[in-house]
């Protein structure tokens, strides 16, 4: 296939839209089903790279969740613990510890719920029927992987009366050293971002305290090729073979890593006691049940405990989780890695991300302030690495 018409770009005013190889080459893909539009295929090229990285460094099936450019969250695949699974609302599948790529997905699509609603899928490996059940049951617009065996591609494209968007890439597809781009009818050309992310990169070990875990390493690489497909300025917190906290687009670093750091929260208060025994009615879906998980965390527009609206939502009323029961859950966190595709320029984020219970950090280095930064991170015995690696990505 030299080409792809699509119904329109980025509006439905952009018209005429397609896509094809600028050397008049065959795509690297193949549409399984549906039809993918403008922005899909835009998600689909920049998750699909992402989650070809992680398998590539990590050496384990890699899963992510995209929205408008930017990953939700992106994942490996290990084994979800049990309040983790209940959390995603995954609980219920069998034999999901027996495949990789589903765990994956599952951490992926889990971690910021709301935001992954009609998300994009990527997926480093070939999809298999769990994770393609997985896939079925939430709201999404489509997929990109490797291949499909024949179960999960009967399963998929069932979905959406249909017309579920899925695609096929080749995985040995290596893009030209050099791309372009036009913004206002003036052509930009650049090399391609092929820099390489891996322990290597955490060396540069500047706070005192230089003891850096394995565990740790996945998850900073983790934090740093999530970033490099996130739209800048962006900072992401990583745990246990997952980004957790995504915080993207923003134009101040500091409202990165708090946007970042509520996303990581929210995540960590969701596998608290109770929110996971929350007592909710049977006939409430699974997206009006993220909804009413972010009110009851986040006490958002609406009090989904008061009177005249907890009926609504539970079969009996649930205790408030106070801002104080918060805190106290949140104070016994540790271990959060996070990764800035650019220097922080202030130890205000430091501070931030201490909340989130992050005892790793990645960044660039090379702010005039770099040594005001050090000092904080050794006021909480903190890890940073100096990366001296830039990731912006537009």
């Amino acid at each position: 296939m030299k080409e792809f018409e699509l119904k329109y770009g980025c509006n439905p005013n952009q018209k005429p839209s397609k896509i094809f190889m600028h050397d008049g080459s065959d795509l690297p893909i193949e549409i399984l089903n549906g039809r993918p539009g403008y922005i899909n295929f835009l998600d689909a090229f920049n998750s699909w790279q992402l989650v070809k990285e992680l398998k590539e460094i990590l050496g384990l099936p890699a899963a992510a969740s995209f929205k408008h450019v930017s990953p939700t969250s992106a994942a490996v695949g290990t084994i979800l613990p049990e309040k983790l699974k209940k959390a995603c609302f995954v609980d219920d599948i069998e034999g999901l510890d027996n495949s990789p790529l589903a765990c994956a997905y599952a951490r992926a699509r889990g971690t910021d719920r709301m935001c992954s609603f009609g998300d994009w899928v990527a997926l480093s490996d070939v999809c298999d029927e769990t994770t393609a059940l997985l896939i079925k049951r939430e709201v999404s617009d489509g997929v990109i992987a490797p291949g499909y065996t024949d179960e999960a591609l009967e399963i998929l494209k069932s979905k959406r009366k249909g017309t579920y968007n899925i695609v096929k890439i080749d995985p040995d597809f290596v893009p030209a050293e050099t791309e372009h781009k036009q913004v206002y009818g003036i052509t930009f050309e650049q090399g391609r971002n092929n820099f390489r992310i891996d322990e290597e990169l955490l060396g540069n070990i500047v706070t005192n305290n230089k003891e850096l875990p394995e565990s740790a390493k996945r998850d900073l690489i983790i934090a740093l090729i999530t970033l490099k497909y996130t739209q800048s300025n962006s900072v992401c917190y990583a745990v246990d073979g997952q980004a957790i906290g995504v915080g993207a687009g923003q134009q101040s670093r500091i409202h990165c890593t708090r946007l970042a750091g509520g996303k990581a929260d929210t995540w960590q208060l969701r596998q608290h006691d109770k929110v996971l025994n929350l007592p909710f009615l049977p006939s409430l879906g699974r997206a009006d049940r993220d909804n009413v998980i972010d009110g009851y965390i986040n006490q958002n527009e609406e009090d989904v405990c008061a009177d005249g609206n907890w009926q609504k939502y539970f079969t009996e009323q649930p205790e408030v989780f106070t801002l104080e029961e918060q805190k106290a859950y949140l104070s016994t966190i540790e271990g959060v890695a996070l990764g800035s595709d650019a220097f922080f320029p202030f130890s205000d984020n430091i501070e931030r991300a201490k909340r989130s219970g992050v005892s790793y950090i990645a960044e660039p280095g090379g702010s005039i302030r770099d040594d005001l930064v050090i000092e904080c991170c050794d006021k909480y015995d903190m890890v940073m690495a100096f990366t001296g690696m830039r990731l912006f990505h537009h």
